[in-house]
């Protein structure tokens, strides 16, 4: 009989079906929940609910019958905007368990693609705390790869901004991958996130980031040169994106970060533009001096300052 329940559809009061409380999904696009409203209305349901049915004896009412949604909280949601007094249900046995429920109620957003990132890791972990599952038996129930499944989870490590903007879309979920490179480096991780949002960067530019944070704390472990280190960091503030500067036996490279054409574009002009004539006022060339032979008993200049008049890795001797 059960058995013949379970495959025959029936017609539900919706003010009768309780909401899965193991429902993952906790978002809901209220434009597409319109949208689907207005489809509801001109064609009615077409695919059935899922629920489960229970008789329920009460004082001085009897036998009263409940039914709690295991699947399909989008068109429950979408008929009651749309008015529809009863929908159509396929009835499950009422021994369903817990568990059972949070993953059927798992599976259907995940074949319909319907959970965001960060509510699909708290499903997870829902499955694995409360429920006790290994990573890869929650694969193994939802179609996908115990790693698919680790790294999911992994996105709950992320500080709760972080987490929020995932939610909203400001970030995507492969953003996640880079971010959390960063994990047991705080301020680089928050420096990169806000780079993330504000300049829109790629994934892909983003974990170029992150690698050259994880190269950059290895070459201050190498002992650079403090003023090289300096030069980079004067550098980075004067084109307003990071600068490094490798230097070999002879000679050396620059290398300028850039994330799209406009940043190429500006850092061209900021690297040709020609001194203003205010600039030139200021400082008019110079004629040339002949060097006057220290009194005797004072120092030169350098013995001064302790440096030597050419300073290999000073500012001055870069024109932007």
């Amino acid at each position: 009989m059960a058995h013949d329940m379970e495959d025959s559809i029936f017609w539900v009061e919706v003010e009768k079906i309780k909401p899965n409380p193991f429902q993952p999904r906790k978002t809901f696009d209220e434009a597409a929940l319109q949208s689907l409203a207005e489809s509801i209305r001109s064609y009615g349901v077409l695919q059935p609910l899922t629920v489960t049915r229970k008789e329920i004896e009460r004082p001085d009412e009897g036998i009263a019958v409940e039914y709690e949604l295991i699947a399909g909280e989008r068109r429950l949601r979408a008929s009651k905007l749309a008015g529809i007094r009863e929908v159509p249900v396929v009835i499950r046995s009422g021994e369903d368990t817990d568990r059972m429920k949070l993953e059927l109620a798992i599976i259907e957003n995940l074949q319909r693609e319907d959970l965001n990132p960060l509510d699909r890791a708290k499903a997870f972990r829902k499955l694995a705390d409360e429920f006790g599952l290994q990573h890869k038996e929650i694969g193994q129930r939802v179609g996908k790869s115990r790693e698919y499944v680790s790294n999911t989870l992994r996105i709950l490590q992320l500080p709760q901004e972080m987490q929020e903007a995932l939610e909203r879309g400001d970030i995507n979920e492969g953003h996640t991958r880079p971010l959390l490179m960063l994990i047991e480096r705080p301020e680089e991780q928050q420096t990169l996130f806000k780079e993330i949002v504000e300049r829109r960067l790629t994934v892909r530019d983003s974990e170029h980031l992150a690698r050259r944070v994880a190269v950059e704390r290895v070459r201050h472990k190498a002992l650079v040169s403090p003023d090289l280190l300096n030069l980079e960091q004067q550098l980075s503030e004067r084109l307003g994106t990071r600068v490094r500067i490798e230097k070999k036996d002879t000679g050396g490279k620059v290398l300028i970060d850039f994330f799209s054409p406009e940043d190429l574009t500006a850092l061209c002009l900021a690297l040709t533009k020609q001194p203003s004539a205010q600039s030139e006022e200021k400082a008019p060339a110079a004629e040339p001096a002949v060097e006057e032979a220290p009194k005797e008993g004072q120092p030169r200049p350098s013995e001064v300052t302790g440096k030597e008049s050419d300073d290999l890795y000073s500012i001055r001797d870069f024109t932007l």
